[in-house]
């Protein structure tokens, strides 16, 4: 696992500033702690941070093929890379090294743009082409690895694994991007392909970036899509038992390493399923990290017990406190852009725990999206089914006036905040779905933002990220579809880049199976009804762990990495909130409403309304906006 970066001059062969590039390599160390090299050639540099994981011994970055015409930096693992070696030693092509990332420098002279078809694992790379004065860039199906990149007025192209690494370029323009911040205030982090900022932007996962000297810039070109084409008909038991073998084959790819690895386990479905599968591929007990809570209302590591005692594994456990919010600060740096999913406080402890243990983990990402087991899919069905009653026109009007006079009640169940419910149904589908999972909702953010800040928009709204994805998706299945919408944006945008970031922090490498491509395509095909059945999330993995799992790990009530936030805001960090949301950082954006947030914040701490995950959304801003144009980053 590594961190790349790169400068390529577009128009010209002026020399590259090694020092400059240096810089930019140095700011991901973290990322790549074992060595670090930058290449330079006229009009162009590569600068590359290495973890080493495969073919210690030889396998250093920059790479180049024969006659050093090819060159390229890689972050990531090829799963496939051995097979693909034989096919490509077979076709003329020498090797010198047994590391994956050979095999791309060979595939990319052999089979050109679509080397990347052949390649199974999680990727960013750059592959430079001297002969042809050409720069290939891609990013993995899933977009397990990530790619930032931004082109300059002055004609440079600058390229890193993290924003920090375009950061340090002096030419960078750090103008904030008003569309993201009203994205990143409705999902809590900032979509695919923007960023926080006007001027750069992420490669989407499934695309790739080509650019030649002296042409015109071209838009990335995506080359896979998850299919969600239907299967030939399968019985549940037929289903359950290819998924299990499927599953097993995609741990095994997972597994090769030569330094010592392991795997997270919450005591959840996904990473106890992982776990499972690894104890019968590996010859050695597992190694398996978890964290406690002491308030157990939130503390799952007794099913991770159960689960570690089941296969015998070499447990770890830490326990987390609840008043962990020293990271604030720290996650600000780290994520670059502002990322306002708490659960980035205990993902970087378990990360941090698993790096004292290991060099490589094992995780259980992407079986909530793939397999319907987020609640939020179950209380979509259920609205669908009203909706599908009745025609928009009649619903838009009876359930919006219900919403409008309806009470709110953060502090009942679900199921008992009918607001919530009567504000979906007044909307479609996508609408519906996109009310659910907003932090701030459409009125919220409306009154966060002030009069300027929402002109500036120019009738931009953050749910056309969600309505552009529907319009591309290849089914219309109600369920498939919010499945696939998560896969393109929470999934990503979320999940992936916690994780990722978390991970690196700590110089550790995460792998998940879950989201080997092969399997993400087989599983896309089966039917809704396998995913989610009479509420049951899961419903066919459960099925297909039941030899493997106890039934109190596999059909427990579903819990997250949850972070006691409304109780911080009201007690430990009461006066560190309020100063920091009322102090000069926010007010001298002339984003926010201040009065508003005033007010927020004493309605939440008076009781009368639970804004803690709004507040957090604005304390995870400020901090980024103290980080980043104060000269920190």
């Amino acid at each position: 696992m590594c961190g790349i970066t790169g400068i390529f001059d577009t128009r010209s062969t002026k020399e590259t500033d090694r020092h400059l590039l240096h810089r930019m390599n140095q700011t991901l160390t973290h990322r790549g702690p074992d060595e670090g090299e930058v290449y330079i050639e006229p009009g162009l540099g590569l600068g590359h941070r290495r973890l080493s994981i495969m073919d210690v011994s030889s396998g250093q970055q920059p790479l180049f093929n024969e006659d050093g015409s090819v060159v390229v930096v890689f972050n990531g693992e090829i799963y496939n890379f051995q097979k693909l070696a034989k096919e490509l030693t077979a076709l003329g092509h020498q090797f010198r090294t047994h590391c994956d990332t050979e095999v791309i420098v060979h595939a990319w002279e052999e089979w050109g743009e679509r080397c990347v078809e052949r390649f199974s694992g999680m990727f960013a790379f750059a592959v430079w082409d001297r002969n042809r004065q050409t720069l290939f860039m891609a990013r993995d199906r899933m977009g397990i690895k990530p790619f930032y990149y931004t082109l300059l007025d002055n004609g440079l192209f600058l390229f890193g694994s993290e924003l920090k690494a375009l950061v340090a370029h002096p030419g960078f323009d750090k103008t904030l991007d008003h569309r993201a911040v009203e994205d990143y205030f409705a999902y809590g982090y900032v979509p695919e392909p923007k960023t926080i900022f006007k001027h750069a932007f992420k490669l989407n996962p499934g695309y790739v970036l080509l650019m030649q000297r002296g042409q015109q810039v071209v838009q990335p070109r995506e080359y896979w899509d998850i299919p969600f084409k239907p299967h030939n008909p399968l019985s549940d038991q037929e289903a359950a038992e290819e998924l299990a073998v499927r599953l097993r084959n995609a741990v095994d790819s997972h597994l090769m390493s030569e330094v010592p690895l392991g795997a997270f386990l919450s005591g959840g479905v996904d990473s106890s399923a992982v776990v499972a599968m690894m104890a019968g591929l590996m010859k050695e007990p597992v190694n398996t990290c978890s964290i406690s809570f002491a308030d157990p209302a939130f503390d799952e590591s007794g099913y991770a017990r159960m689960v570690s005692d089941r296969y015998q594994t070499r447990h770890f456990v830490e326990q987390v406190e609840q008043d962990d919010f020293d990271l604030i600060d720290r996650l600000a740096a780290l994520y670059d852009e502002p990322f306002a999913d708490s659960s980035a406080i205990p993902t970087y402890r378990v990360c941090e725990l698993a790096r004292k243990r290991v060099t490589v983990a094992l995780s259980g990402d992407g079986g909530d999206e793939s397999f319907a087991g987020y609640r939020r899919y179950r209380w979509h069905m259920i609205e669908e089914q009203l909706r599908s009653k009745l025609p928009l026109g009649l619903r838009k009007p009876l359930f919006g006036l219900l919403g409008n006079i309806y009470p709110k009640a953060d502090w009942a169940p679900k199921f008992l905040r009918a607001k919530t419910t009567f504000e979906s149904l007044a909307r479609d589908s996508v609408e519906g779905y996109f009310h659910g999972v907003s932090i701030l909702d459409n009125k919220l953010r409306m009154q966060l933002f002030t009069p300027d800040f929402r002109q500036s928009l120019q009738g931009y709204h953050a749910i056309e990220v969600l309505r552009d994805y529907a319009d591309k998706s290849p089914t219309k299945d109600a369920l498939s579809l919010i499945q696939y919408l998560d896969m393109k944006t929470y999934l990503v945008g979320d999940i992936l880049t916690k994780v990722d970031r978390a991970s690196m922090a700590h110089s550790l490498e995460v792998r998940v199976p879950l989201l080997d491509h092969e399997l993400v395509e087989w599983v896309s095909g089966l039917p809704a009804s396998l995913k989610l059945r009479n509420q049951e999330g899961k419903y066919i993995l459960k099925k297909s762990l039941e030899p493997h799992l106890p039934h109190d790990v596999l059909y427990r009530r579903k819990m997250g990495f949850a972070v006691p936030l409304a109780s911080w805001f009201r007690g430990p960090l009461c006066e560190r909130v309020s100063t920091a949301l009322l102090g000069n950082t926010l007010a001298d954006t002339g984003i926010f409403d201040m009065e508003f947030i005033k007010k927020m914040l004493d309605q939440h701490q008076s009781g009368r309304r639970d804004y803690s995950a709004s507040i957090w959304t604005l304390l995870m801003f400020e901090a980024f906006m103290r980080n980043i144009y104060s000269g920190a980053a």
